[in-house]
Formats: C-alpha cells, structure tokens, sequence
C-alpha cells in the first residue's frame, strides 16, 4: 500500500501544482479564446489531481481526505516534478518583460503532456483496477493538452523572429528539468515491482520521437542538457513550490474547518 500511495501522491501532485500554474493565466490569456482554453486544460489537471487524492484517501484511510492531501501537506511532502512548479519565467528567459511569458507555458505544458499522453496509455493496464479507470479517463484530457501545446509550439517556433526567439528561450531553460523524468525514484521503483506504476523507461524513446518531430516542424533546436539532475518527485524542490503552495493552501488553512 505504501508504494502505491506514494506514487499515486505523485501523479497527483504533478497535476495539481501544473493545474494551479495553468490557472495563474485566468484573465491574463493573451487573447480570450486561449485564456479560456488554458483555464480547462486547469481544470482537466485539478479533476486528475483529485481522482488520484480521492484514491490515495481511500487506501491510508481513517480521516484522510483529498482536501487534507491538496491543501495540509508542506513543500517537503509534495511530490512533483520540479518542472511543473517553476514560474512562468526563468533565469535564462531574459527576454521576458513580465511574470507570465506564453512561450515558458506552452513549452512546459507540451513537454509535460508527451509524457503522460505516453503514461495514461500505459497505466490502463496498471494492477490496480481503480487507477488503470483514471488513467482511461485522463488519457482523453491529456491527447487535447498535448495536440494544443503542440500546435502552439509550432506556431511559436516557426513564426516571427520574436516569436521564435522566445520560444527557443523557453526550450533551452525548461528541457534541462526533464532530466528528472527518467532519474530514479524508490517509490516509482517499488510501484513497479507491484505491477501499478510503468517504468518510465520504456516509454522514453517514444517521447523523444514525439518532442523531437515537434522541435523539428517548429523549426527549434533541442538543446544539449546535462549538469544537476531535479529531484521533486523525492521531496526536494525549488524555492518556487513554497510560493505556490502558500498561495494556494492560504484559505484552507486559515479556516480548516470551513464548509464551502
């Protein structure tokens, strides 16, 4: 039970810290249609997030509920990729002129969901029935995440100067955190010997086939990654997560006992 709940954790809070980023654009969208279509692509990854917490719930039992999970739980407990709680900007995106840059969004979203597009399919034959009908239900969400941060990706990258230099900026900064992806994980590792988790290691040339068409139609160069490896799904974060969380968890936790 312990292996299967620490990675169900971590299936639920990679959606859930990405959903709350995606929902940082909610009235901010570059123009209407894409401020709406980012606020469901939030609300996709809050729905998966919840599943998951509701499972995790089930299993650890007594009084764990999926609020308790989402909203009471410390930086040090979450268990998400690093990538998915940096801001919308980075270090090495100095082009950008404001906290939220479009081109950092998209390439994230588009890397993030080749890899699960690639995980929900293959979860649907996980051991554990309850979490194979989440990730049938996910996998649908996910295709439409992942074929609209692709279509913008290639309109970014293959459009105006500008537009390409940006979304080169973004590729260079954010592909350095999917390192972490394939980096080792005692609870993935114990999740897989129970037959619920899939070793990531096998999807990964399909990723690669899936990022590598994308960056060549949008005219983009992979760039060479290597250095420090992130280790969010271990517990160690960026100083970004706390910001987030303290954010998001600020009204629970100042009425725990609110009935909404």
């Amino acid at each position: 039970m312990s292996a299967a709940t620490d990675y169900l954790l971590h299936l639920a809070d990679n959606a859930l810290v990405l959903g709350q980023r995606n929902a940082e654009w909610c009235g901010h969208g570059p123009i209407l249609e894409e401020d709406i279509a980012l606020s469901n692509v939030s609300l996709d990854l809050i729905g998966q997030a919840r599943l998951l917490y509701q499972l995790v719930a089930a299993l650890k039992g007594g009084d764990v509920t999926e609020d308790q999970l989402a909203y009471f739980r410390d930086a040090g407990d979450f268990r998400n990729y690093t990538l998915l709680e940096l801001p919308h900007h980075g270090p090495l995106s100095g082009y950008a002129h404001a906290s939220l840059d479009y081109a950092t969004t998209i390439v994230r979203n588009f890397l993030y969901s080749a890899l699960m597009a690639l995980l929900w399919e293959a979860l649907q034959k996980s051991g554990n029935a309850q979490l194979a009908a989440i990730a049938a239900k996910s996998l649908k969400e996910v295709s439409y995440h992942l074929r609209y941060s692709r279509d913008w990706l290639v309109r970014l990258g293959d459009g105006t100067d500008e537009s390409h230099a940006r979304a080169q900026a973004a590729l260079d900064h954010l592909m350095p955190y999917t390192q972490e992806f394939w980096a080792a994980c005692p609870a993935e590792a114990a999740a897989v010997a129970e037959g619920v988790a899939v070793d990531l290691l096998t999807i990964r040339d399909d990723w690669n086939g899936i990022v590598d068409a994308a960056l060549a139609e949008a005219t983009l160069q992979r760039p060479e990654i290597g250095g420090y490896v992130p280790e969010g799904k271990n517990g160690v974060h960026s100083e970004h997560l706390g910001f987030l969380l303290a954010e998001m968890q600020s009204l629970a936790r100042a009425h725990p006992n609110g009935n909404w």
